[in-house]
Parts: structure tokens; C-alpha cells; sequence
């Protein structure tokens, strides 16, 4: 029968063939889906169509328990506790996806994230529906949860058939990692030496087995391998909003379509199974600039007046003019681990997020504290016990100047360089080059020396090992991130390696890659300065990137994403396809998203970590939230032992 109409809510008690489900189902990051409700008192299973519910909850109120939309929404909180933990519950709720692989089809069935299902409760959900769907069909059971992981390995795999999420998406034709549509010249690339050959324009569509850091600003990005959603390359497809997606099969459908040089119209979209490229002819206006010309990025006014070189703990958020957006970050978040009552990081879970209105006792029960007690108290408490940011220092803006004005061949390249850039001459790269070359070759003045080698010995005396890090006025901004533009340093021990990481770290400044990035985002060369930032380097078991958001479903309020190495020195390298993870920061609870080039999961102790981890990133976006909405995520950069959480580095995260 037609099931597709919005008017029929469901198929209920009959078996569900390949076509009803096509038929009744949405989509979903490339997946179709149908909501499955299996009501227990009635032995029924219902499949909903998803054009008429896209809730479980609201189906099960007005199409079985027969109460209202505005009912169910009002008392949302005791009907999910009955949905989701109630162990004699009347009702059974799961998701029903369609899995394409080169020689089958597939299906997964999982309930939310958030539902505590014992095995025994688990293994009958999978009979109850696998009776109901077209036996030719192949079903397999995905955990939603570590939990459910942990449960389910204690069944034979023949009682009970599974997949694990990283198994899915491990093998995933398609995945949406920045929406939009565009149009431009696709060009493929099928090695790293084949790109570097060539010469980018903006309109171009690049297509590549796993796209490198240092790309410039282009059209859209098509990854042929798999990679994660908080690569530096994603990053600032995000922050440039252009389309960006994995295709497995990339260079086949190219080669077949003879795409390769085309113009064409490149479009992804989630709900679809595949990236959409459809040929059209060149435009007519390939001559102007792009749009994103005219979107000028504003700097707050910098200061490069003398200012001192200071403990990290001695600046606050607002001193960003002075030593970088970076330095200022790290000064607030170590003036947040010693205030008593920071009372902004309950902001998040202030606001009523339908269909949530209330999720202060959400973060009760994640603290591990009763819903009445002092929730900034609590907060606190946990910052205290298990955060730290390494110890550091912060040179200013001004250190820079003044050793870039003691040599007169710096200024003079620093002229000829600035007249490139306003005639838009074809010298620029090797005028860059040149300025790099003199800032690491020129002595450091011996007044600068010493203010260094002072700074150094009173805050980090007896550190082995050193981070040199970056630290401009021109990134972490509104629509320009320079995620991984600019240099930072690790395992510098060395007075004369420090100085030559600081350097280092100034000369990036003048990239030719970071000059035309600015360039394009209306970012004047007179306008930028680098402060750096010198902490001292920690031991830890692994560490990562946590963004607070689903970057795959920006809807998604509850989960946030973490990339995780096992091994530190990939944190940094990015040698190695990191482990995934999603967790909530409502009810609780995470998921593998992808194992990366690793064998194994994380033991349960450095996955507690994780969830811990989420909790305090929630908790530091809303102490650096623009505004009151308390909705602008953020980047941490961390290492972790299964005690200690090290936040390396905080940034606004572009969505």
C-alpha cells in the first residue's frame, strides 16, 4: 500500500518490506531511516512515517495513548523517563536504518542514545522486529552507547546479530561534513606531489584522497578517503562555508562522468546518500571576485606599545589586543580555575532547549550531585579537581615590533612586501619567503634576550620540556579561524631552541599561505601582530580536539564531538586518523563514532575521561559565550590522564 501520504502515521503490525520502508522513511547523513515503536501491551510494532512523525514521543501520545502535542511537550521529561528507563516499560522505541555497501543492503536497529536497556530487554526488541521485517532482509543490532556495547557483548552473536557504530561508519560511502552548494572547476588530484604542481584558483572544487592542511581559500572540497569533522582542513571549510564531504569512490565517478576539469554544480546536503555533482557550463562572471571579497573581517585596534612579558595567570580575555587572542584565552581559563564563583558556567543549561525546558537537573546528575545543591558550586568543584592549564608566559605584541624595527633589512622587506600586497603583484610568495628568511636569521636584540630569560626563570623555572605556540590578533575570529596557519612548537628544550621556536613562531606571521588568507578576509598586513605563548610541555596517556557541537547535525544541542590519539605526539603531527567520539552533555552517556588507525577502543577508565571532558567543555563555552543565548561552541584542544584533563587551548568554533 502507499504509505508515503502524510496523512497515514504508520504501517502497524504488519511486516515491513524494502519497499514500505522506502516508502515510509527520512533521512539522515546519507542513511534512510524509519522510527520503530514496538508496544509491548498490545504486542504491536508500529513503523512510523516519518512525513507525518518525526518524534517518537508525539506519535506514541496522539496516535496510541491519545494525548495532545501540547500535552506530551508539557510533561516530556516523565514520559522519556517511562520511555527510557523504566524497566517494565509499555513501549520499545528504535531507529530502523538502511545501509548500502558495494555487494548488499543492510539494516541496523538501534534504540537513542540515552536509553538503558538490559541485554535481556535489548535481545527482545531485535526479535520483535526482525519477526516483522521482510526475513530476505539482513538486521543487525547497533549499540547507541558504551553501555549498551558492554551489554551486548555478553550475548552470543548469533542470539543476537550487531555492528558497532565505528564499523558503520568506518565503511560509509558518504558523509556530509560541511553542508552548502556551490559552483566551480572540479579538479582531482590523485597524490599530494600532483597538487603541489599546480596553481589553485578560488573557484576551484578540490578533490582529493585526504585534503592537506595548507589548501587555500577554494569553492568546495570532495575527500575520496575517510578523515574527521575537526581537521584543520574542515575547520576552515567551516569557517569559510564551503562545501566539504567524504565520497568514497570519488575518482571512479569522476573518471566515469569525465568530470575532471569541469565545471560543475557541487552540492552536499545530509539528507542525501551522495554528493551532488552535476555538470554546467562555465559562467560568464568567472572574472569577478567571489562573494566572500566584500565580507571584510574587522580587528579589534592592537596594541603595540611596550607592555611586559607576564605569567599567563597575570591576563584576562579582554588583554587580546595586547598579546593575542590565544595567550588571552589560556589567562582566562586559568582565572576561571581559581575564582570561587564563576557563575557563567551554568549558562548553557540555563536555557530552556525544547524539547528540554529545564536541564539544570541534567547537570546535577552529571555532576553527581542532588538536584537542590549549588550547581556553581558543583561546577567548580569538578574544574578544580580535575582541570588544569599548564603554566606559561605570554609575549606581548610590542616584543615583536621591537625586534622586527632593530634590524633595517626586516623593515625594508616588511615595505616591499606591503607594496606587493596593495598592487596585488605576482612577487609576493618570494617577498614572503625573503621576510621569513631575515626574521630567522636576524639576532635577537640582547634587551630582548633578557627580558626573555627572566620571564622564563620566574614562572617556568625547572620545565625540561617547552610548547611555543602562536598567538595573532588575526585569528580565532568571526569567519576567519587560521586554523593551523600560523606555527607552533613542541619538545623545545633549549634557551637557544626557544629563541629560535619564537622566531619561528613570528616568521609565520608572514607565511605567503597566512599573507594572501588575510588578504582575501580584508585583513591588512599593518593590522596583524603575534604575540607567542611559552608553557611548559606535560606528560600525559592521550589527548585531542572537542568541539561543543555534533559538527554532523548542528541541531544536535546534546552531544558534543571529540577527536581522540592514543599516542600525544599524533595530537600534534596529525599523522594518524584520531578516534571519534560523541557525548552528551544532557543525559549522559557516549558513543564511538570511529576508531581511526587504531586496533582498539579506550579502556573504561579514559572513556569516563571523555565523558568528564565533555561536561567541562559545555561548562567553559558558556563562560566564553558572546552573549546571553550561551549557543557558540568552542575548540579545546586537551590531554588527559585518566585523572587530570590539560586544556591546551580554547577558540570560538565557526558552525
Amino acid at each position: 500500500m502507499p504509505v508515503q501520504e502524510a496523512d497515514v502515521a504508520a504501517l502497524v503490525g504488519e511486516q515491513l518490506t524494502l519497499s514500505a520502508f522506502n516508502q515510509l522513511s527520512g533521512s539522515l547523513g546519507g542513511y534512510s531511516f524509519v522510527k520503530v515503536v514496538v508496544d509491548r501491551q498490545n504486542s504491536t510494532v508500529h513503523f512510523l512515517n516519518n512525513a507525518r512523525h518525526a518524534f517518537h514521543a508525539i506519535y506514541i501520545g496522539e496516535e496510541i495513548l491519545g494525548v495532545s502535542k501540547e500535552d506530551m511537550q508539557a510533561s516530556i521529561d516523565e514520559y522519556n523517563q517511562t520511555f527510557y528507563h523504566a524497566a517494565d516499560r509499555r513501549f520499545y522505541l528504535g531507529i530502523l536504518s538502511l545501509h548500502v555497501r558495494a555487494d548488499r543492503k543492510l539494516f541496523s536497529l538501534e534504540t537513542v542514545e540515552v536509553d538503558t536497556m538490559s541485554s535481556d530487554m535489548i535481545e527482545f526488541f531485535y526479535g520483535f522486529v526482525r519477526d516483522h521485517l521482510d526475513p530476505s532482509l539482513t538486521l543487525l543490532f547497533k549499540p547507541a552507547n558504551h553501555l549498551q556495547e558492554q551489554s551486548v557483548a555478553e550475548l552470543p552473536a548469533d542470539r543476537l546479530p550487531r555492528i558497532l557504530a565505528h564499523e558503520l561508519f568506518s565503511t560509509a560511502q558518504f558523509v556530509a561534513l560541511n553542508s552548502g552548494k556551490t559552483r566551480g572547476r572540479l579538479r582531482a588530484f590523485r597524490t599530494e606531489a600532483e597538487y603541489r604542481a599546480n596553481t589553485l584558483e578560488w573557484y576551484d572544487i578540490v578533490v582529493m584522497h585526504r585534503v592537506p592542511d595548507d589548501i587555500p581559500r577554494l569553492a568546495g572540497i570532495i575527500n575520496a578517503h575517510h578523515t574527521t569533522p575537526l581537521s584543520h582542513t574542515n575547520v576552515l571549510a567551516t569557517g569559510w562555508s564551503i562545501p566539504n564531504a567524504i565520497q568514497i569512490g570519488a575518482f571512479d565517478l569522476i573518471d566515469r562522468e569525465n568530470l575532471d576539469g569541469q565545471w560543475v554544480e557541487y552540492d552536499v546536503t545530509p539528507a542525501s546518500a551522495s554528493v551532488g555533482l552535476r555538470l554546467i557550463d562555465e559562467p560568464e562572471d568567472i572574472g569577478q571576485r567571489p562573494a566572500w571579497y566584500a565580507q571584510r573581517i574587522s580587528l579589534e585596534e592592537p596594541e603595540s606599545i611596550y607592555n611586559p612579558i607576564v605569567g599567563l595567570g597575570e591576563i584576562r580575555y579582554n588583554d587580546a589586543n595586547r598579546y593575542g587572542t590565544k595567550a588571552a584565552n589560556l589567562g582566562e581559563l586559568h582565572h576561571v580555575l581559581r575564582t570561587e564563583s564563576p557563575r557563567r558556567l551554568l549558562g548553557f543549561f540555563q536555557v530552556p532547549r525544547p524539547p528540554r525546558d529545564n536541564l539544570l537537573p541534567y547537570l546535577a546528575r552529571l555532576l553527581d550531585v542532588p538536584e537542590h545543591a549549588d550547581l556553581v558550586a558543583a561546577a567548580q568543584q569538578l574544574l578544580a579537581k580535575r582541570v588544569r592549564v599548564p603554566r606559561g608566559i605570554a609575549l606581548p605584541f610590542s616584543m615583536q615590533q621591537r625586534f622586527l624595527q632593530s634590524s633595517p633589512k626586516i623593515q625594508q622587506a616588511i615595505g616591499k612586501l606591503k607594496m606587493a600586497l596593495e598592487l596585488n603583484a605576482k612577487e609576493i610568495e618570494p617577498l614572503c619567503v625573503e621576510l621569513q628568511r631575515l626574521i630567522r636569521a636576524t639576532k635577537v636584540p640582547d634587551f630582548l634576550l633578557s627580558e626573555l630569560d627572566t620571564a622564563l626563570i620566574s614562572h617556568l623555572a625547572g620545565v625540561r620540556h617547552f610548547v611555543v605556540r602562536s598567538s595573532s590578533n588575526a585569528e580565532d575570529l568571526a569567519g576567519f579561524s587560521a586554523a593551523g596557519i600560523y606555527e607552533s612548537y613542541n619538545h623545545v628544550s633549549s634557551a637557544e631552541k626557544i629563541v629560535e621556536s619564537v622566531k619561528d613562531v613570528w616568521a609565520s606571521l608572514v607565511s605567503a599561505r597566512s599573507v594572501r588568507l588575510r588578504q582575501q578576509a580584508g585583513i591588512s598586513l599593518d593590522d596583524c601582530f603575534m604575540g607567542v605563548v611559552i608553557q611548559e610541555q606535560v606528560n600525559a596517556d592521550f589527548g585531542g580536539v572537542l568541539v561543543t557541537t555534533n559538527p554532523m547535525n548542528r541541531n544536535d544541542f546534546r552531544n558534543v564531538y571529540v577527536n581522540v590519539s592514543p599516542k600525544v605526539t599524533d595530537v600534534v603531527e596529525g599523522s594518524t586518523l584520531p578516534m571519534q567520539y560523541l557525548y552528551s552533555t544532557v543525559e549522559g552517556g557516549g558513543r564511538t563514532v570511529s576508531l581511526g588507525d587504531a586496533e582498539e577502543d579506550l579502556h573504561e577508565a579514559a572513556l569516563d575521561q571523555l565523558q568528564r571532558l565533555a561536561v567541562v567543555g559545555r561548562l567553559l563555552q558558556s563562560h566564553f559565550s558572546p552573549d546571553y543565548t550561551f549557543d557558540s561552541p568552542v575548540d579545546i584542544e586537551w590531554l588527559a590522564t585518566d585523572e587530570i584533563i590539560y586544556v591546551l587551548q580554547l577558540r570560538p568554533y565557526s558552525i
